[in-house]
């Protein structure tokens, strides 16, 4: 009976437990490095063989006990390793041994299969006469998965250094060979703390000692006419087809079919997959090559070229190393630039990015080379997802003196677009695209209309919206010049960005005009992106029903034509969509998983920072709100787009006026706006208006707020923006409430509320939830102020005096409304606010005993705002302000918190909350 897996140990258990039970013989069958040894002592050491005579059997050594006619009477567990290593004789001894295995006795016999005298008999021939009793098992060990690498990584190197990253390079650089997975591992080890979890790094770390003798002694043991074979293998680094092997080898059919059965017979080589022979552990090739003289290794790599530019789809990249190893330059230099194509024209845009810009780092590279390469790096760059290298790379190429002019132009148009689209440095950026648009004019390129279309985009700081628009006229007149679909379509994708963040009532009709449907991939990628500057522009403006139709078809026309940089873009545009219209669940993990999928290029993910800090700061966690709205010291927030300065600008106000510091806030809102008015696109100052309003106001500037409304409205004209103008409305409405004179306060007040709803309603018809909630808390709040000072009027028999409750009632029921609207949205800092408001105002409930109620057990509602806040990381002083309390009472309420739930610190005040407790 032969079993496999793991119910072969589990039975081989059960043998040793039970006297009576028939004698089990378990063959422990793997490769080199499997933990065919470290099995063994697993099973020695099970409960079940406590009581069982051990015998280690080392074959190859002084041999094993002696053989035995009768078979055991106690319990035995014979361990036999390596029996690969066993003579003749030693195997008739063994054969004999175990034959005679009795009841309650168990063997384990572990081997090499590769290495075995006879292929699949173990114990040699003649097979040994296995007894009825005796039941025969086979485990079979595996290499491990890249999850089990993983884990080991883990272990060794701790869970820090332990990336995906680096596990995939463990896992491909082994094997998944144990043995080698842990020598490799204790070399990475001593790299630590150093070590970062990169596969360079791992590449980095060498051949582990064991794995190299064992496959360069392997290599010895066959014929010197056999072991070009293995050279071969270890020069293309990769499984390979028999005839592939036996070409680059340079051997002839039948030399190199005998070559590769010897070197398959001493497990030099291993059939990696049908028909494909590699090293079972991949790195050991490193270590062979190191072993060919150079005139040799060169001719296999000639070679291997050779050989792989005959196959079908050609791997290009692989080509062009081995042209590079053989010393053939040019060569080399023409498969980089078709394998650049080659991974462009599939979308594998990092790949392409990555082997140009090791080209062309290649001291004394000749000018003809980086004039060819060059354009294809800046292409793909800007197309795809660049690293910080190929700015650099490009940035000292456009100063070599001996590139056309046409062809300086291309690259500095690219590094331009690349410097303001994927870095952030828009002023460098502009300086640059300057230069390439007058470059690419003199030389009459096509490119020249796209510089300039690039000067047409209004998002950067800087340049007001009159430049733009003279640049535009620019663009429009090289492009038609031209003759050129694609540049026309970049030119009329640039203008739907102007117009659209101008509020053009006609930007839509461009938006029309872009050619969807274009079957030239340049012009479609054109038009992608045009899509997306729509869908973006209607985020600002807050025609957000239009916003997930454009996504759709821009993102899934980039995708087509191979646009990644634009997919990119336009996640960032989902996230602040899905902010502003209240779909929050899940959003800040979709933040978080962005940010964490760009990190080498922060400035990619620039809205997700933002739409993140705004989340943290309607939940009360202020600390993180200013360091996500500070995009974690990932870049200068100077540099962000305008509309998205604003925006974080907004919020940090807001956050320093929670905080009652008022100077740092009017401070913070002068210099934001006037960012926005050099700029001269006013619905982008719709997300600072009212807070900067605010801010002016309350630090006792009225003037200057006054004219930020008066400058916002005149800014905004006739243009169709439908959000700026709910701003606008409520940023008056801010105004009226602060500045209403003492005397008239009651009825300055009620008109600030009817600002208030005014501005309501406009958001609500957006939708924005969240934005007409907060307006429609200031309404509510502005009508219960002008009914506290009626009352107080009429206490103090001041005339006019009379109170009304419709308007108070109406107020509270609002009141209530928008603390369940931000509770739903998980706005907790606001509908803490809400609720602490209405507080003042709701009356006692029916049925209630009179004098204070008891929470003896349970947070009383105060208790639970107070800890609710305190858990997110906001002071005593700051919830004090946010629910009109003293500091001291406020501390009072966190001890009470602290003691009922039995919390340990104030942060663990949120694990202890009740999840229905107290609103």
């Amino acid at each position: 009976m032969i079993e496999s897996g793991g119910a072969a140990v589990r039975s081989l258990a059960r043998a040793l437990a039970d006297r009576d039970a028939d004698p089990v013989l378990l063959f422990v069958e793997g490769t080199a490095g499997l933990g065919k040894s470290h099995l063994l002592h697993g099973l020695a050491a099970l409960p079940e063989a406590a009581e069982a005579a051990r015998v280690w059997w080392r074959c190859g050594g002084d041999g094993g006990p002696w053989a035995r006619e009768e078979p055991w009477r106690e319990p035995a567990l014979l361990l036999v390793d390596d029996v690969h290593r066993a003579d003749e004789d030693e195997l008739r001894r063994l054969r004999r041994v175990l034959e005679a295995l009795g009841p309650g006795c168990a063997a384990a016999v572990a081997h090499r299969p590769e290495e075995l005298r006879v292929p699949g008999l173990p114990l040699g021939a003649p097979a040994m006469a296995h007894p009825y009793r005796l039941t025969v098992l086979t485990e079979r060990l595996a290499p491990w998965d890249e999850e089990r690498v993983r884990r080991a990584a883990g272990e060794v190197l701790g869970d820090d250094a332990s990336t995906d990253e680096a596990a995939r390079a463990l896992y491909e650089r082994t094997g998944g060979v144990p043995r080698a997975v842990v020598d490799l591992l204790a070399l990475l080890r001593e790299r630590r703390p150093a070590f970062a979890g990169t596969a360079a790094e791992v590449a980095a770390a060498g051949v582990p000692a064991r794995s190299a003798e064992l496959v360069l002694s392997r290599t010895c043991a066959l014929a010197p006419a056999h072991r070009p074979l293995v050279w071969a293998a270890a020069v293309l680094d990769a499984p390979a087809a028999r005839d592939t092997l036996i070409a680059v080898a340079g051997l002839g059919t039948a030399p190199g079919n005998e070559a590769l059965l010897r070197a398959l017979e001493c497990a030099a080589l291993t059939e990696a997959a049908e028909g494909r022979y590699g090293f079972a552990v991949p790195v050991v090739a490193e270590a062979v090559r190191e072993t060919v003289p150079g005139p040799v290794r060169q001719d296999l790599h000639r070679r291997a070229a050779a050989a792989l530019s005959r196959s079908q789809p050609v791997a290009w990249a692989a080509v062009a190393g081995h042209h590079r190893a053989a010393g053939e330059d040019r060569k080399w230099l023409r498969a980089v630039e078709k394998a650049a194509e080659s991974a462009a024209a599939s979308g594998r845009y990092q790949q392409a990015i990555t082997l140009l810009e090791g080209t062309l780092a290649t001291p004394g590279l000749p000018p003809w080379a980086r004039a060819r390469l060059a354009p294809l790096l800046a292409r793909n760059a800007v197309t795809g997802l660049r690293s910080d290298q190929t700015v650099e790379v490009l940035a000292q190429i456009v100063r070599d003196a001996d590139l056309p002019p046409a062809v300086r132009g291309e690259l500095r148009l690219d590094l331009g677009l690349m410097l303001c689209n994927q870095m952030g440095r828009f002023t460098d950026g502009w300086q640059v695209l300057e230069v390439a648009a007058d470059e690419l004019r003199e030389v009459r390129s096509p490119l020249a209309a796209r510089a300039m279309a690039a000067l047409v985009m209004p998002y950067w700081p800087g340049a007001s919206l009159d430049v733009h628009r003279r640049w535009l006229a620019k663009a429009v007149a090289a492009a038609d010049d031209s003759g050129d679909e694609a540049m026309r379509t970049a030119v009329l994708a640039n203008h739907v960005g102007l117009a659209m963040s101008g509020a053009d009532p006609d930007a839509w009709e461009l938006v029309a005009r872009l050619p969807v449907q274009s079957t030239d991939p340049a012009s479609a990628r054109q038009a992608a992106r045009g899509l997306c500057n729509a869908a973006d522009s209607a985020v600002w403006l807050g025609f957000y029903g239009r916003v997930d139709g454009l996504l759709a078809e821009g993102r899934e026309l980039a995708a087509r034509s191979g646009a990644p940089y634009t997919e990119h873009s336009a996640s960032g545009t989902r996230l602040l969509h899905a902010w502003w219209t209240g779909r929050w669940a899940g959003l800040a993990r979709r933040c978080e998983e962005f940010v964490a999928a760009t990190a080498d290029m922060p400035f990619i993910a620039s809205d997700a920072y933002v739409v993140r800090g705004l989340l943290a700061l309607a939940q009360g966690d202020w600390g993180e709100a200013r360091s996500w709205l500070s995009q974690r010291g990932t870049f200068g927030t100077e540099n962000l787009p305008v509309p998205l300065g604003a925006t974080a600008a907004g919020a940090v106000v807001r956050l320093l006026l929670a905080r009652q510091e008022v100077a740092a806030a009017a401070d913070r809102a002068r210099a934001a706006w006037a960012v926005v008015a050099d700029k001269g696109v006013w619905p982008w100052a719709a997300e600072l208006a009212p807070w900067a309003v605010e801010a002016l106001a309350r630090a006792g500037d009225t003037a200057g707020a006054h004219t930020m409304v008066r400058e916002f409205a005149r800014g905004l004209g006739d243009g169709c923006a439908p959000a700026a103008r709910a701003a606008l409305t409520w940023s008056r409405a801010v105004l009226a409430e602060a500045e209403a004179p003492a005397e008239e306060r009651p009825g300055a007040l009620s008109a600030a509320a009817d600002a208030y709803r005014e501005a309501a309603a406009a958001f609500a018809e957006l939708p924005r939830p969240y934005s007409r909630a907060l307006a429609a808390e200031g309404a509510a709040r502005c009508v219960l102020a002008a009914d506290t000072l009626t009352a107080k009027g009429a206490e103090d028999g001041a005339a006019g005096g009379d109170r009304a409750a419709e308007p108070v009632a109406s107020a509270v029921a609002e009141l209530e409304s928008c603390a369940q609207v931000f509770a739903d949205l998980g706005a907790v800092w606001d509908a803490t606010r809400a609720r602490a408001l209405l507080r003042t105002r709701q009356p006692a409930r029916r049925g209630r005993p009179p004098g204070r109620p008891s929470h003896t057990d349970q947070l009383s509602p105060r208790e639970a705002e107070v800890a609710q806040l305190a858990s997110s990381g906001l002071t005593n002083r700051e919830i004090a302000a946010t629910l009109h309390l003293s500091p001291r009472t406020v501390e009072q309420h966190i001890a009470g918190a602290m003691r009922k739930t039995g919390a340990l610190s104030r942060r663990d005040l949120a694990h202890r909350l009740e999840p229905d407790g107290p609103s």
